[in-house]
């Protein structure tokens, strides 16, 4: 059997960089510390089913019962199962609606899930095979499990895939058109901003609920 491909230079760091988002988001969500940005631990306790549903303004985008239908200016519920996120087909709603922690986390989650799946896995995977979660406990250990499902399948890529067009199959973005190493550095820019957006909800929902 042959020995798996060295991790290229070029990726290392985007691989790092990949895996202290995907720590420091999980400390935010989990507890028991989280990363406080100096390197200190600050104290932070499990989020609750509560916070992940908390809609903080009116006809927020979530994640919903699929018997209670879409949410205000959404045309239906993606995902598989007895739960869905609010979505809508292009053009989509403006300006766009504000969002739960449910619906960025399971919007993360699947992501890595079906990228994940066209680069190291069955590469057919949709939309329509993620069965979106309705508890905060699962909804973390999916993030857990899709987040280490990307990082393995980074790990198997060599360098003659990073400048591979069309290297990830996913059917849900560019990567049919753009280079691989292109699609790794989107991953990355989607993680950082979903998790600090997410950061700040549990920061809000802290400060104005207790």
């Amino acid at each position: 059997m042959s020995a798996p491909p060295e991790t290229p230079s070029r990726v290392t760091p985007l691989l790092e960089q990949f895996e202290f988002a995907r720590e420091r988001l999980l400390g935010r969500l989990a507890g028991p510390v989280m990363d406080s940005g100096d390197g200190a631990d600050t104290e932070v306790g499990p989020m609750t089913d509560e916070e992940y549903f908390w809609e903080p303004v009116v006809d927020c985008w979530s994640v919903r019962r699929r018997s209670d239908g879409p949410g205000a200016r959404a045309t239906h519920l993606a995902g598989a199962g007895e739960w869905g996120r609010d979505a809508a087909s292009y053009p989509h709603p403006a300006p766009p609606p504000f969002t739960t922690i449910a619906w960025r986390l399971s919007h993360l989650t699947e992501m890595l899930t079906l990228r994940a799946d066209h680069v190291a896995g069955s590469r057919a995977l949709t939309r329509d095979d993620y069965r979106v979660k309705g508890d905060v406990a699962t909804a973390v250990a999916d993030f857990e499990a899709a987040s280490e499902a990307w990082r393995k399948a980074l790990a198997g890529v060599d360098d003659a895939a990073l400048d591979t067009v069309g290297y990830s199959t996913y059917p849900h973005g560019s990567d049919v058109e753009d280079p691989f190493v292109d699609i790794v550095w989107w991953v990355n820019q989607e993680l950082l901003h979903h998790g600090a957006e997410i950061a700040l909800l549990r920061d809000l929902h802290r400060a104005t609920r207790g």
